[in-house]
C-alpha cells in the first residue's frame, strides 16, 4: 500500500511537470511557428494594407478553432477539467462521462488533424507541432480514465477510452493523409483553424492546471519557462 502510495504521489508530480512543460512548448510552437507560417501563406506577395486585411481571414479561422473546443469541452461536453486530476468514485453520471469523452475525441480528433496539417506545410513546423501534441497526451490519458473511473466504469473501460482517445488522433492524421492530395490546397485554411485547436489546450486547458499546481508548487510555473526554452532549443537544432 506505501509503495502504491508513493508511486501515485511520484506519477502526479510527474504528471503536473510535464503539462507545464507540454504548456510552455505549444505556446511557443502558436506563436513562434505557427502563426507567422499562417500570415506567410496568406500575405505572400502582398504588401501593405493589402497585406494587412489578408490576415482577417486566418485569425478568424484561429479564433474559430477556439470556439469550437470550447464549444465541445464545456458545453456539449460540460464535465470536463484537465491534468491528473482524481475523482472519488461514481460521482459523475454516465452519461455525462460519455459526452465528456466524446467531446475529448472531437478535440483529439483536431489533434492529428494539426499535426498532419503541419506536416504539409513542411517537416520543420510538422515535427515541432507533433512534439507540442505529444507532451500533453499523456496527461489527457490520465483525464479520461479519471473521468470513466468516476463514473464508476471498470479499469478496462477506462484503459479503452484512453486508447479510444489515441485512436482518434491517428485516425486525424490518418484522414488528412488520404486527402492530401485533395486538400493540399486547403492547408491555408487547416493550418490557422488547428492552431486555434492547440491554442485552446495550451491556454484555457494547460495554463489553468499550472496555475491551480503552482498554489502548492510554485517551481511549476518555471518549468512552463522551461517549455518555452525546449522550443527555442528543438527550433535551432532542426534548423541546423
Amino acid at each position: 500500500m506505501l509503495a502504491s502510495s508513493g508511486a501515485q504521489r511520484l506519477n502526479e508530480r510527474f504528471l503536473k511537470y510535464l503539462v507545464a512543460l507540454g504548456a510552455g512548448f505549444m505556446l511557443a510552437a502558436i506563436f513562434i511557428e505557427i502563426v507567422p507560417e499562417t500570415v506567410s501563406l496568406w500575405t505572400e506577395g502582398q504588401t501593405g494594407k493589402t497585406a494587412a486585411e489578408a490576415v482577417l481571414g486566418p485569425m478568424t479561422l484561429l479564433l474559430a478553432g477556439y470556439l469550437l473546443i470550447q464549444l465541445f469541452e464545456h458545453t456539449i461536453a460540460p464535465h470536463f477539467h484537465f491534468g491528473a486530476e482524481t475523482h472519488p468514485e461514481s460521482v459523475i453520471r454516465p452519461s455525462a462521462a460519455y459526452t465528456a469523452i466524446g467531446g475529448l475525441l472531437i478535440h483529439t480528433l483536431f489533434d492529428g488533424v494539426s499535426i498532419a496539417t503541419a506536416f504539409l506545410v513542411n517537416n520543420k513546423v510538422g515535427l515541432l507541432v507533433f512534439i507540442a501534441i505529444l507532451l500533453h497526451k499523456v496527461p489527457e490519458g490520465f483525464t479520461v480514465a479519471s473521468i470513466m473511473l468516476a463514473s464508476g466504469r471498470s479499469a478496462q473501460k477506462a484503459r479503452i477510452a484512453s486508447l479510444a482517445i489515441g485512436a482518434a488522433t491517428i485516425a486525424g492524421v490518418v484522414g488528412v493523409a488520404l486527402l492530401r492530395n485533395r486538400i493540399s490546397s486547403a492547408v491555408a485554411y487547416a493550418l490557422p483553424f488547428s492552431a486555434g485547436v492547440t491554442l485552446y489546450v495550451a491556454a484555457s486547458d494547460l495554463i489553468p492546471e499550472v496555475n491551480h499546481k503552482e498554489e502548492k508548487n510554485p517551481l511549476v510555473s518555471v518549468v512552463v519557462f522551461g517549455g518555452v526554452a525546449l522550443f527555442y532549443l528543438l527550433h535551432r537544432v532542426i534548423e541546423g
